[in-house]
C-alpha cells in the first residue's frame, strides 16, 4: 500500500457511487483511504431518494482531526451539496498545500440534484484551489453559465477559473465514441474512446477522480495518473456486475486478482 487519499464527499448507501466508490477505487489501486462524509444519501441504482446533510461544522472536524494524524498526499472532493459545506471545506483546506482533485458533483446518475443551486458561487471559489477539475458536460456548462459548442475551447475557457489543470469528460455527449479533454497550461490532450453499450455507469465520475488522486499520491504525474484512471474506468464498466434496476454500479474489484 502506497499513498493516503482523503475523500472529502458524501455517501451513497447503494455503494455505486460517492464515499463507498471513492474507498473502494482507492483500495483496488493500493493506496489507503480516508473520508471525510458532507452528506448520507439513501439512494439506489433507481436514484436519491433522500438526502441528509452533515453540519459544516462536522465536516471540518472529521478533515482536520484526519490530516493532523495520518495526514494526506492527495485530497479527493466530491459531493458537496451547499454553500456553507463547501466554504466550510475551503477553509478547513485553505493553506494546506496538499493537491486536490475537485469533482464537482452537481446531478446524480438518475438526475437528482445534489447541488444546492445557490453553492454554485461558493463552488467557484474553490475552483483555484483544485490541482485538477474533473467536470462532466452538464456540470461544465454549470460553471461556465453557458451552452457548450466546442468541448476543447470550454476545457481551456474552465482552465482560465484558476485550477491547476481540468479534465472535461465527454460521456454525456452523444455518438458512438466519446472524447475526455484534458486541460494544462501547456495546452490539451484529447481521449478518445468508443462508447460502451451499458446503463451500468453508476459512480463513474466519482472513480475517475479517485483513481486520478490515487495516482498522484502514488507518484505518478498527472498526465499517467489520469491515463491509468481512464484504463481502469473502462475496464470498471466493461466488468460491471449488473445489479439493480437502474444505473447499476461498476466492478471496482476489476483489478484485484483474487487469491486462491
Amino acid at each position: 500500500m502506497k499513498g493516503r487519499v482523503l475523500i472529502i464527499a458524501g455517501s451513497d448507501s447503494g455503494g455505486g457511487a460517492g464515499i463507498q466508490a471513492d474507498i473502494k477505487t482507492v483500495l483496488a489501486l493500493g493506496s489507503h483511504a480516508m473520508t471525510a462524509i458532507t452528506a448520507l444519501t439513501a439512494q439506489d441504482t433507481t436514484g436519491v431518494h433522500a438526502i441528509h446533510p452533515i453540519p459544516p461544522a462536522f465536516i471540518r472536524h472529521q478533515i482536520s482531526v484526519v490530516l493532523n494524524d495520518l495526514g494526506a498526499d492527495v485530497v479527493k472532493i466530491g459531493m458537496l451539496g451547499t454553500a456553507p459545506n463547501i466554504e466550510a471545506v475551503t477553509a478547513e483546506l485553505r493553506g494546506r498545500g496538499l493537491p486536490i482533485i475537485l469533482d464537482p458533483v452537481m446531478v446524480a446518475k438518475g438526475g437528482a440534484s445534489l447541488l444546492d443551486p445557490a453553492a454554485i458561487e461558493a463552488l467557484r471559489a474553490l475552483i483555484p484551489q483544485a490541482t485538477l477539475l474533473t467536470p462532466n458536460l452538464p456540470e461544465a456548462e454549470a460553471l461556465l453559465g453557458r451552452p457548450i459548442h466546442d468541448p476543447q475551447e470550454a476545457a481551456t475557457a474552465l482552465l482560465a477559473q484558476g485550477p491547476g489543470a481540468v479534465l472535461l469528460k465527454g460521456g454525456h455527449g452523444e455518438g458512438p465514441t466519446l472524447q475526455d479533454i484534458l486541460a494544462t497550461p501547456t495546452g490539451t490532450e484529447i481521449f478518445e474512446f468508443r462508447r460502451i453499450d451499458t446503463r451500468h455507469t453508476h459512480g463513474t465520475g466519482c472513480t475517475l477522480a479517485s483513481a486520478i488522486a490515487t495516482g498522484l499520491a502514488q507518484g505518478l504525474t498527472l498526465h499517467a495518473a489520469v491515463t491509468r484512471a481512464l484504463a481502469y474506468v473502462q475496464a470498471a464498466i466493461r466488468a460491471a456486475p449488473g445489479y439493480g434496476a437502474g444505473h447499476g454500479p461498476l466492478n471496482h474489484a476489476v483489478w484485484i486478482t483474487p487469491h486462491p
